[in-house]
């Protein structure tokens, strides 16, 4: 007899087309009938909570008094929570933050009992291949999905093992048809009947076992309070079937014991049997830079900073990162992150990304300032320390601010040797802004607010001070107007139209018309990218800019500006009329010292329906692409093969090779490779007739939340047709990306390193006399010069420093993007105890032998390690 497991949930979008505010008004609503029927009814055994912590806390602000009613349910397995906070996406939301949702999600649920150990994502728009390993990470080793899969991948069958590169592995059971199949099942047989029968079929025909689920739940269903009655309608009409009301953990124990299961790999991103929006990674590029931009400061800045606070003696303020941490965890969730929501819900996804940003960079201005404020000296001069985040000594250029009543300076380190600098710009600054009190006691003098810049050698995750001492001598200034760039790596020439060609000097290379931006129509939605058929792209190739090109001793900077006229929207595109414009900015700096070309863009776009993206040549025909996904790379074809099937096999989506990275996409091969790093758009394409170029979106301009019969993806509208004029993208957007060129391949070359350092500046900090924020003067004293830790080798890349949430530890993550084994080791400087190796939950799994103050350990490809010591 098959056995139907009716599992009741609710899936619940916090927001959508829906605010959070008015989903909450439901929530309440909900969980009252939800606790109810679980305190009132025995033979109603238990209930999903759509596996999210952050609903109970949505929940609980409104009604308090109810956390012991839910507490009790969930210690006697009746009402299910966790694991996650959030459901999180997992293509453009990074790994430390899908960490930290399971984190702080198993964190909440623990305070009510027990939690669902199944990575449960019904709903996420396609599944990263390194998911398996973090799940493991978590000692989850169960996976719950329904979108991207096709046999292609491996079976047609709904249960199989997913494996990752490191032999993390789950057990999954796939929702074929989705999260909602049991929604609102109604009374009446007839209906009933026709509709099970068509479930029944595909569900059937998928299992490996007598087992199949009957979700019972939908976007914000309240229960289902007629089941019972449904039930036996259900053993009336299919007699050789058993039902009952169960829980997703029954079925993996069955699952379980099923041999012979097939075993996949990679990501999951088809869009055959149930959409993935490929292009959905570029809607709203203004929210998707802001999670970037975010992430990155948390990770890469605010906690390494915050542990060498630590490591000094400071507190380590958990309760304020957390905080931060789940403030762009509830951006998301994946109708949120993927910015297929009403107007009104992308303002309040803007304002938490506003609030989140803010507290991120006034935790990182306090944890400066408490360590300069500390320092151990006697010299009564201004100070300016420089912070390296990174596990080994760098010798960059830093570009900062010195404010001072001086009118010339000098910097001295801590042996009183001078440090040379350039001035490149200063401006005069009201006192008041500085710290009122100096006004409010009648003094007007103003402040100089100079621009400096430096290069020296900074220590390793720590940092070096210097002194301001005033000085009669003008500093030197070696900026001039030049026509040709020419730096230890490149010569860079701008041509008129605002391209750039680029010789490198390591590989012999030249490309020719860099970033050059190609426009087209879009006659899509907030969830996929559409062009029009047959259109004739535009290309910024017959621009006139206006260039100015200035190279210092320590970089060069190309400033660069033009209007690229495009079609105001579509039926003017159709007609060919060039009525309205992108205003674009190109802020070019090249590094003398490394290979490097970073790009700030700024437009100001006019038009509507239509997308921007910029092209970068590589001169490689490519079969490949390699970008990193979270702790690990992931090598991608750039034609995907189905592109040939697709429509005779009915996908419900066009499979174009648009894809996701997080901080890298690059060609190579043998000999050479190009690539862009970013700190802002996270979507690309190979593109030209010998896929040698990448291409990478600049933004989308789009009006509707849905739309349907579109060119790559036919049939219904995702979502609604609801109208969001702010998706336009009309007004201001500032991107932040860079090129690097490398002698051999994207992994060889490690170039998820490079990445790591190009999205981990040099952080300063500049101490006066004067702030409007009094501080009482700590009781520790801290040293001029510091340094915590430093790697071996540069065989790995740092993920994230932090201190451990329930312990007086530290925990050290990194992880090996390239394809060969590699053993990490680090060095402590300080006393060391015992280290281990830890799960991505900071439980201790081995300990490690320490051998003066050194650790070392064995990464596999892709895979991700934690040391607690």
């Amino acid at each position: 007899m098959k056995k139907v497991h009716i599992v009741p949930h609710m899936h619940w979008d916090r927001e959508w087309y829906f605010s959070t505010e008015e989903s909450r008004i439901l929530l309440v609503n909900n969980m009252e009938e939800i606790l109810d029927m679980l305190e009132n009814n025995p033979d109603y055994p238990n209930y999903v909570l759509d596996g999210q912590t952050s609903i109970l806390e949505d929940y609980f602000a409104v009604k308090p008094e109810n956390r012991e009613r839910v507490k009790k349910l969930v210690q006697e397995g009746r009402l299910i929570i966790g694991p996650w906070y959030t459901q999180t996406d997992e293509m453009v939301v990074g790994g430390e933050s899908i960490v930290r949702n399971l984190l702080y999600g198993i964190k909440d649920s623990e305070e009510f009992g027990s939690y669902m150990q199944i990575g449960y994502l019904p709903d996420s728009f396609g599944q990263s291949a390194q998911m398996p390993m973090i799940l493991n990470g978590f000692d989850i080793k169960y996976s719950i999905f329904w979108r991207g899969t096709s046999e292609r991948h491996g079976t047609d069958k709904t249960e199989f093992y997913w494996e990752t590169d490191d032999g993390s592995k789950v057990l999954v059971q796939l929702f074929p048809l989705g999260y909602a199949i049991g929604k609102y099942l109604p009374e009446d047989e007839e209906a009933l009947q026709q509709r099970i029968d068509k479930y029944f079929t595909v569900l059937d025909r998928g299992a490996t076992t007598e087992n199949i689920i009957l979700p019972n739940g939908h976007d914000q269903m309240p229960i289902q309070q007629n089941i019972f009655t449904i039930m036996e309608k259900l053993r009336k009409l299919y007699p050789e079937r058993e039902f009952f009301l169960s829980k997703y953990e029954n079925v993996f124990a069955e699952l379980e014991k099923q041999e012979g299961l097939a075993t996949l790999s990679g990501e999951f991103l088809d869009g055959k049997y149930m959409r993935v929006h490929r292009s959905i990674y570029s809607t709203r590029m203004d929210i998707k830079a802001a999670n970037a931009r975010i992430e990155n400061k948390i990770t890469n800045i605010l906690e390494p900073l915050a542990s060498i606070a630590y490591s000094l003696g400071f507190e380590y303020h958990h309760g304020l990162i957390e905080l931060i941490w789940k403030e762009i965890m509830k951006n998301h969730a994946h109708d949120s992150i993927g910015c297929c929501c009403s107007d009104k819900v992308h303002r309040e996804i803007c304002n938490r990304f506003f609030l989140a940003e803010e507290r991120v960079d006034q935790l990182i201005k306090f944890y400066k300032r408490k360590i300069v404020d500390s320092m151990n000296t006697e010299w009564n001069y201004d100070r300016l320390t420089a912070f390296n985040l990174l596990p080994y000594e760098r010798n960059e250029v830093v570009t900062t601010e010195v404010i001072s009543k001086f009118t010339s300076f000098k910097l001295i380190d801590e042996n009183a040797e001078e440090v040379e600098f350039e001035i490149l710009g200063s401006e005069i600054m009201d006192p008041g802004l500085i710290d009122r009190q100096i006004v409010h006691y009648g003094n007007y003098d103003p402040f100089i607010k100079y621009t400096i810049q430096l290069r020296d050698t900074l220590p390793s995750m720590g940092y070096k001070t210097y002194f301001v001492v005033e000085s009669d001598h003008e500093v030197n200034q070696s900026a001039a107007a030049t026509e040709k760039v020419d730096t230890d790596f490149y010569e860079i020439t701008v041509n008129p139209n605002g391209t750039l060609n680029i010789f490198d000097k390591q590989t012999k290379q030249r490309f020719n018309q860099v970033l050059l931006l190609e426009n087209g129509g879009d006659d899509g939605d907030e969830y996929d990218f559409s062009p029009l058929p047959n259109e004739t792209l535009i290309y910024s190739d017959q621009v006139q800019a206006t260039v100015d090109v200035t190279q210092n001793q320590y970089e060069a900077i190309m400033d660069i500006e033009y209007r690229l006229s495009v079609p105001s929207d579509l039926e003017k595109r159709k007609a060919g009329i060039l009525d309205g414009f992108v205003d674009v900015r190109l802020v070019v700096k090249v590094p003398n010292h490394k290979p490097m070309i970073e790009v700030k863009i700024e437009v100001d776009n006019q038009a509507k329906d239509h997308r921007l993206r910029a092209l970068i040549p590589t001169n490689i025909a490519s079969a490949f692409s390699i970008s990193d996904n979270q702790f690990g790379s992931i090598k991608r074809k750039v034609l995907d093969e189905a592109m040939e099937v697709w429509e005779q096999e009915n996908w419900d989506e066009r499979p174009d090779s648009i894809y996701p990275m997080l901080s890298y996409v690059g060609l190579s091969n043998d000999t050479y490779g190009v690539s862009v790093l970013t700190n802002s758009t996270r979507e690309y394409e190979i593109v030209g007739e010998r896929f040698d170029t990448i291409a990478i979106t600049l933004f989308r301009s789009i009006g509707y939340l849905g739309k349907e019969e579109m060119l790559r993806r036919p049939g219904r509208p995702s979502g609604i047709k609801l109208p969001t004029p702010d998706s336009q993208m009309i007004g201001k957007l500032e991107l932040d990306f860079a090129i690097t060129t490398h002698p051999g391949s994207a992994l060889e070359a490690n170039v998820a390193r490079v990445a790591k350092e190009y999205l981990t500046p040099v952080e300063t900090y500049n101490k006066i006399p004067y702030d409007a924020m009094k501080l009482n003067q700590a009781k520790m004293k801290t040293p001029l010069t510091y340094s915590l830790l430093e790697e071996a080798g540069p065989n790995v890349v740092l993920s994230t420093l932090k201190k451990a949430e329930k312990a007086n530890q530290f925990v050290l993550r990194f992880y090996n993007p390239t394809d060969t084994e590699k053993t990490a080791a680090f060095k402590f400087n300080r006393e060391m105890g015992q280290a281990y190796l830890a799960n991505l939950n900071e439980k201790v799994a081995e300990e490690l032998d320490v051998h003066k103050n050194s650790v070392q350990t064995i990464v596999k490809t892709n895979q991700v390690k934690s040391i607690l010591f």
